[in-house]
């Protein structure tokens, strides 16, 4: 089962009414505007794997950074020390993606837990753009 929950607010509605279930097998979309995803929270099963589509409305680059709090603290510093420098490594659990373009990152969250997709350009992610990440057994 994969649910996504949002509000009427804009900038946390998701593509599905709260609790609504989402295929597993359709990829999960996810709109980055300026400082905001489109969705604030998001459960998937544990050992699925998960197809996410970032589309970056905004204007500015962002990034899909998926790991627990303490992983998005350590990617935060890291990201704040590099400044406007522009690229950074990215391994199999981040994406950038630039204004006006697409791009998808395939994920298995293999242990239950609480997780996050964050923006880490520089001053995003302490603007609270970033989604929480439920995954049960």
């Amino acid at each position: 089962m994969i649910t996504a929950c949002g509000s009427d607010d804009p900038a946390t509605t998701s593509a599905a009414a709260p609790g609504t279930a989402i295929d597993a097998s359709a990829p999960i979309e996810i709109e980055m505007r300026d400082i905001a995803f489109d969705r604030t929270d998001l459960t998937v099963e544990a050992g699925t794997p998960l197809r996410f589509v970032f589309t970056n409305t905004g204007k500015v680059n962002h990034d899909g950074f998926i790991g627990d709090h303490a992983a998005q603290m350590d990617h935060d510093q890291e990201m704040a020390s590099m400044g406007d420098m522009g690229g950074h490594s990215m391994d199999d659990n981040a994406i950038t993606v630039a204004p006006g373009a697409t791009a998808d990152l395939t994920y298995t969250f293999d242990t239950p837990g609480t997780y996050e997709i964050g923006c880490h350009q520089v001053g995003h992610y302490a603007a609270g753009m970033k989604i929480t990440v439920t995954v049960v057994a």
